[in-house]
């Protein structure tokens, strides 16, 4: 830290700032990564009891500030590699046909906070995912209708949103391969959860990319062009990449890896999150998905994951989005570490360890929660049970 004078005399304290990606040693949370937390939220594990996440509950990542936009005047154009450019405004895109899909997202850096060194970022811990019912016309159409010329290749989303990262003025931009674009399940969202989408959620229009980890779902899109090369844009090329060390080029980030999370049984510590929960049979319930397969089993541990037995699987929401799980455990006193584990139909399997990266991406380690069974210490009887 250090500090300036500034006018009046007196001491202006200005605190620097450490690059993103910065490898932290020790459990301790810096002052970015707190100011990132403030700004950006979790889903609350209680909220898994919701096959559609309320839009409060929804996780939330803003890279930059939130744009204001002005719905009468804000124009989507579609342009590049095209024969017929295009600039459609709100209501001419909600004319056309539309589908409502639930769609499950979750952030790339997922668990990030978890790492030892962890890369200075927003410090997830395990809860950064929500499943929402979308409302928007399908992408492919609108590319159709827009003839893109022979040799079309990848086709970039710009949003409103601008800041610096890697010290690189920018306004967030991401691509998809052209046959990605046109998948079905692709849609241009203008609500979530039957309301129109509010301004952290990408207000007026944003990108859904089933399947693919949050960073590909474009909010506040101004425009979308088609190119006949790779995007090489900063979020493209040189973010959201699986490396291990800084000469490595890494591996681009793209569909999501399969996961499990519990609603914990019992009551939490305040501080600690740790669970205090009776003897006796308590039925536990979560949600697992993945953006790679179908999820095909749910396991559940009570020994830290020494053993491993069968939970009971619910259909999923959709095919985009995650599917319920139940297991009954006969919870015996003493301490315990529950732990999950999803497995998909491409055969991916959540691992025990965290996979140590230097982004912090694709960390879809097994989530643990310790429970204490047996009676609470001190319990305080409601004022209302004497009635």
């Amino acid at each position: 830290m250090v500090c300036n004078r500034h006018g009046g005399g007196g001491l202006r304290k200005v605190v620097e700032s450490l690059p993103a990606g910065t490898l932290i040693p020790g459990a301790e949370i810096t002052p970015d990564e707190l100011q990132l937390a403030g700004r950006n939220h979790s889903m609350p594990l209680e909220a898994l009891r919701y096959p559609i996440t309320p839009i409060g509950l929804h996780y939330l990542l803003t890279h930059f500030d939130i744009p204001f936009v002005d719905a009468e005047t804000w124009e989507l154009a579609i342009g590049g590699r095209v024969r017929r450019p295009q600039r459609l405004r709100l209501d001419e895109i909600q004319s056309r046909p539309a589908v409502t899909i639930p769609v499950t997202l979750e952030c790339a850096g997922n668990g990030r906070a978890r790492l030892s060194p962890r890369p200075l970022s927003q410090p997830w811990l395990g809860e950064a995912v929500g499943t929402a019912e979308w409302t928007g016309t399908p992408l492919g159409p609108l590319l159709d209708e827009a003839g893109m010329v022979d040799g079309a290749a990848d086709v970039v989303f710009t949003g409103l949103d601008r800041g610096v990262q890697g010290d690189i003025d920018q306004l967030y931009e991401r691509s998809l391969p052209l046959a990605e674009a046109q998948l079905d399940g692709v849609i241009l969202a203008y609500a979530i959860n039957g309301q129109p989408l509010p301004p952290q959620h990408g207000f007026p229009l944003r990108l859904i990319v089933p399947g693919w980890y949050g960073m590909a779902h474009v909010k506040w899109l101004r425009s979308i062009t088609v190119m006949d090369a790779p995007f090489t844009g900063y979020q493209q090329s040189r973010a959201y990449h699986f490396r291990r060390s800084d000469e490595d080029a890494g591996d681009p980030v793209t569909r999501m890896l399969p996961r499990a999370l519990m609603v914990p049984p019992g009551v939490p510590d305040f501080m600690s999150r740790t669970r205090f929960a009776a003897a006796g049979v308590h039925r536990i319930e979560g949600r697992a998905w993945s953006g790679r397969a179908p999820v095909t089993r749910v396991e559940l541990s009570q020994d830290g994951g020494a053993s491993w037995a069968d939970a009971a699987l619910e259909p999923p929401v959709s095919e985009y989005a995650w599917r319920g799980w139940t297991y009954d455990w006969d919870a015996a006193a003493g301490d315990h570490e529950l732990c999950v584990r999803a497995t998909d139909a491409a055969g991916n399997v959540q691992p025990d360890e965290q996979s140590w990266n230097l982004e912090g991406v694709q960390n879809n380690a097994i989530q643990r929660i310790t429970v204490v069974v047996g009676a609470a210490k001190d319990p305080q009887p409601p004022a209302d049970s004497s009635r």
